[in-house]
Parts: structure tokens; sequence; C-alpha cells
């Protein structure tokens, strides 16, 4: 298996010194896609936050692709940051701008220079995600859906290797939420692992892939508990061939 994007091994994590979740052990690779559930305040949002440096993490071995989140030093936070795609719950786009410059902005900040380049990457990334004629719309012309695909879009301009998503249906009518999910799901097929939280345990079997609980705080894989082990497609033996063929010879 290849090696894993995220780490942890025996990690406790706080928040102004209380206790949120204890012993995590959880290891994140390419291509995965993963939900993370629980009731609110029991933990996952903090969770997330220590994979992109917003929440320290004082014991137990952390490591988020290639980095050591006990001793990260803050100079290279941004350079973490660079190889995530964060999706949060409240869109957070520009508004003074307009759907291009939102991701363009992104782009030159991040250190790209060609305008062609940079013309041509944001036209792929709206292609990619279903938006590509809604490049000159402002943020506040665009449903909640739309926005929300600007931000997917935001979070893989940089082909990051983890997309983070917090509650990213969570303010979505069912439907709209669903088509979000499904994108979310395909981008992970083609390399870029995926982890995000929700409370629509729906989509746990509609889009399957592995599930983790915060509770109690304890972190703990329940994906048999929610998604079914896919039943076996029963195997014909050559006994069972050979009886339906001397039935056949006998009908005729």
């Amino acid at each position: 298996m290849e090696e894993a994007l995220i780490s942890y091994q025996n990690v406790n994590i706080n928040r102004d010194e209380l206790e949120v979740l204890n012993e995590v052990e959880f290891n994140l690779h390419p291509g995965e896609f993963v939900y993370l559930i629980g009731k609110v305040g029991s933990g996952k949002s903090s969770l997330l936050k220590t994979f992109y440096g917003e929440v320290d993490i004082k014991n137990g071995d952390a490591k988020v692709l290639g980095y050591n989140m006990r001793n990260l030093k803050r100079k290279h936070v941004p350079q973490l940051r660079r190889r995530l795609g964060i999706v949060f719950q409240d869109f957070r786009l520009l508004t003074d701008r307009s759907v291009f410059d939102n991701l363009s902005f992104v782009l030159k900040a991040t250190g790209w220079k060609s305008k062609k380049e940079i013309k041509q990457r944001v036209e792929e990334t709206l292609e990619l995600v279903g938006m590509g004629q809604k490049g000159y719309k402002w943020p506040n012309e665009l449903s909640g859906g739309e926005q929300q695909r600007i931000v997917i879009a935001r979070a893989v301009l940089n082909s990051p290797d983890i997309i983070l998503a917090d509650e990213p249906t969570g303010n979505l009518d069912v439907e709209t939420g669903r088509l979000i999910v499904k994108l979310l799901h395909d981008i992970s097929q083609s390399g870029t692992a995926v982890m995000m939280t929700t409370h629509n345990l729906q989509l746990l079997h509609e889009f399957p892939g592995e599930v983790y609980c915060c509770q109690d705080r304890k972190f703990k894989k329940v994906t048999d508990e929610h998604i079914p082990a896919k039943e076996e497609e029963p195997v014909t033996t050559n006994k069972e061939i050979d009886e339906v063929e001397e039935d056949m010879a006998v009908e005729v």
C-alpha cells in the first residue's frame, strides 16, 4: 500500500485545555474517500483543523504530508496548506470580485505568474466542477449549490493531495448536497484523498467510503456499522455445471 498522506498514532487533541479526542489512530491514503460523523461538539472540526495546523497537537505521532505536526513551524504552515484543499460550509468567497477573479487570486497568492497559465487553469477547474460558463458571475449571483461548487474549484486549483471538507452540504438542500458529494466522490477517484464531515448518513450508502466516528472523546472506525459489505457472487462449481447439462440432455 502507498505511504499514508496522514498518519496519526496515539494523538490527543485539546481545545482551550479541554480534551476533545484521545488516542486517535488514523491513516489516510491516496484516493481514499472518508466520512467523519458524530454529534455537534464531538471533535470532528477540531480533528480537521489539526491537519492544516490551526489546532496544535501536544502529544502522539502526527504526520501530514510528511510534516511533523507536533513541531511544525509557523513559516511552514503555508507550504502545508498549499497541498491541501479546504472546503468550508460557509463558502468564504470574496464578494467583491467575480468567480474567475476569486480563483485567479488563489493562484497568484500561491506563486503562479503567467496570466495565460492562470486563465487556463481556472477554466479547466471550472469545467471540472460543472461551472464552465459561470466565471463572469459574482458570488451573490449564484445559488448555494453553485457557490459550493466554486469553493470546491478553489480547493482543487493547485491539485492538492488531500481535500478536507467540513460539512460541505450543511447549508444546501438534500438534492444539491447529494450532487456536491458526488462531485467530491468523483474527485477522489482521480487519486485525491477526500475527508468530509457530515450529519447526513444517507450519503454513506449512496457514495460509499470509509466511515469514522467521533464520540465520547474517542475516534473509531465504524464503516461496517454503516455500509454493509458487498455480498460475494455465488461461485458455480463444476459439479453444478455437470448436473445442469445432464438435466438439459434429459429434457431434449
